[in-house]
């Protein structure tokens, strides 16, 4: 199976206790290409890049990790968008952004965005976030819903993510109209009650489950003994809690190695209740330790192997 996650990587400073700011690199689609690489899944990321020396580091380092690194276009001139991560004493995060000329904004609209756009069209499963979404202006996005529609007519399947950020947007009713236009094209829908409630008010739930039965969904939220899942695919509705409280030290891409976790588990043919507790499991490990991405000694053995890769 041929998937691909879309988005953007930045230049991420962690700020730690003491003040001080430790680089990397970190986006919420990127952190799931990661964790599905570090879980047997072939997983290209389909990107943009500058043609400076951080872009030269994030490439280089996805490699390493085993991503593919095909779809990644590289605009001269151009670099990447850079962020600061701040972590309060219960492990929560807020993101401080500088991202407006970032190469990635520009996937779909500069030259080569047709080659991007064909190429997409042929893999087997499409990731993209609420992010991903607002990188690429109204005009980006028409080209990318035409992409993913085309790739489900040739029998390929989308995820989404909701992972709303507003500060991403600059106009909440644009935001909707696009998270309701990809809700729409989504074979399998990853949701948090918060970021519904923050799109949609107390009827955001009604705007996913109105897809239930064409689409797989997993709806996540809080309960007083700890994260639950709740998964929904056919007639099925089960509720699937996560496992022993773990130490939250950093919750920071807890959703994105939950998805990852979720689809390589679905990839490899677990049913999707199980495929949850796989989730559940990977996401413990990550917000055990500081970051988006945790040491590869710590990454908990998946429950199955992926299937060989095709011919």
């Amino acid at each position: 199976m041929r998937v691909a996650c879309i988005g953007e990587c930045m230049v991420e400073l962690s700020e730690r206790p003491d003040g001080t700011l430790v680089p990397g690199f970190g986006g919420d689609t990127l952190n799931t290409a990661l964790y599905l690489a570090r879980l047997g899944v072939r997983v290209d990321y389909v990107t943009a890049l500058g043609d400076d020396v951080w872009s030269d580091a994030m490439a280089a380092a996805w490699g390493r990790e085993g991503i593919g690194l095909d779809r990644v276009r590289r605009l001269p001139g151009r670099m990447p968008g850079l962020y600061i991560i701040r972590t309060d004493a219960a492990g929560e995060r807020s993101f401080h952004y500088w991202r407006d000329r970032a190469a990635a904004r520009d996937l779909f609209t500069e030259p080569g965005a047709a080659e991007t756009e064909a190429a997409l069209a042929g893999y087997d499963l499409v990731y993209l976030s609420g992010i991903s979404l607002s990188l690429y202006g109204e005009t980006g996005r028409a080209t990318l819903f035409g992409t993913l529609a085309r790739l489900r007519d040739r029998g390929g399947r989308v995820a989404f993510d909701t992972n709303y950020r507003p500060r991403g947007w600059p106009d909440h009713d644009e935001a909707r109209a696009a998270f309701r236009a990809a809700l729409a094209l989504a074979d399998l829908i990853f949701a948090s009650a918060e970021d519904l409630d923050w799109l949609f008010g107390a009827a955001g739930a009604d705007e996913v489950l109105r897809h239930r039965g064409r689409a797989e969904i997993v709806l996540k939220a809080s309960s007083g003994s700890g994260p639950v899942a709740r998964v929904l695919h056919g007639a099925a509705d089960t509720a699937v809690p996560a496992g022993p409280a773990v130490r939250v030290v950093d919750t920071t891409a807890a959703g994105d190695s939950f998805a990852a976790g979720y689809l390589a588990a679905r990839i490899a043919g677990l049913a999707p209740e199980a495929a949850a507790g796989e989730a559940h499991r990977l996401a413990g490990a990550v917000i055990g330790h500081r970051g988006a991405v945790i040491p590869r000694d710590a990454m908990p053995a998946p429950a199955v192997r992926q299937p060989a890769p095709d011919a």
